[in-house]
């Protein structure tokens, strides 16, 4: 029996620690999308419509277990779409380092969800890796220059929103564990499409006259890569307590700043290279307490 927990935890941290490098990567391709035509919030639609029909057959096939949990699955299919495009159009709107830090105080939020709908507790040494996660973010992302984590303006509150709704998703995934699979999946991206639909018809935004190569390129991107990532975040969540999954999903900005590093003329300072260091040690170190100290 433990041997078969630890094996699920260990697919658990994998699996996270496959989505966040995914994430840390996908701006890139988002960025050849947009300098060809297609704008982030239509690159996002394109992406998981391409997705969500995969997930039809699955959603048909397990409708009847939709009214058990409808209201929560409706709430996560929201928390999804917002988190998406609150912060892609964040980061198109605003300053990409108050973006990010604003983005990246979720597992904050998601330590006190979890603890009002979950019951769950921190123990001293998760508090501990917890603290040195979140520094090494603030870390990373800190500069003078952009002044504390508070909103200032419309991108700034988009940040913390699509940060709030990513805290929320986490939470109710974890919540849903004994929902199928391949219905969560499927409720997020149907999620994230509403919302961008609803997005694009409030902006009045034109369909973008691009090449088929870059609609194909958007397509493939959420076949190849949102499908991936979905299943990958909704299984490492739901096999273990929220705070920890938040820790290791910080990851994600250490790839991100090492994949701007290598494909763009961007440079990491010392002090990055310091926070990210932090990040990858608490989350080495949750890791480990999820293994050994629970049984």
């Amino acid at each position: 029996m433990i041997n078969r927990y630890m094996s699920d935890q260990n697919l658990a941290v994998a699996s996270l620690l496959f989505s966040a490098s995914m994430w840390g990567l996908i701006w890139y391709p988002l960025r050849l999308l947009d300098d060809a035509g297609m704008s982030a919030v239509w690159s996002s639609l394109v992406m998981y419509v391409a997705a969500a029909i995969l997930a039809v057959p699955v959603l048909f096939r397990q409708y009847k277990l939709i009214p058990e949990h409808f209201w929560q699955l409706m709430l996560l299919a929201l928390a999804a779409g917002v988190t998406n495009v609150a912060f892609v159009v964040a980061l198109i709107e605003g300053e990409v380092m108050r973006v990010m830090l604003l983005f990246y105080l979720s597992p904050l939020w998601t330590v006190i969800i979890g603890r009002w709908w979950l019951g769950e507790r921190l123990s001293h040494a998760a508090m501990l890796l917890f603290a040195v996660a979140m520094g090494g973010s603030l870390v990373m992302l800190w500069n003078p220059q952009i002044g504390w984590p508070w909103p200032h303006g419309l991108a700034d509150w988009l940040a913390l929103i699509g940060s709030i709704a990513f805290s929320i998703n986490n939470v109710l995934a974890r919540k849903l564990a004994s929902v199928p699979m391949g219905l969560k999946t499927g409720v997020v991206w149907w999620g994230v499409v509403a919302v961008s639909l609803v997005v694009l018809l409030w902006q009045q935004t034109p369909v973008p006259n691009v090449e088929f190569s870059v609609w194909l390129g958007a397509w493939m991107l959420g076949w190849l890569g949102i499908v991936a990532m979905t299943i990958s975040v909704l299984y490492g969540v739901a096999k273990m307590p929220v705070y920890r999954s938040a820790v290791i999903m910080l990851f994600e900005l250490v790839v991100a700043a090492i994949a701007a590093w290598w494909l763009t003329d961007e440079a990491m300072s010392m002090q990055e290279w310091f926070g990210g260091v932090l990040i990858v040690a608490a989350a080495y170190g949750v890791a480990h307490i999820t293994v050994n100290d629970e049984h």
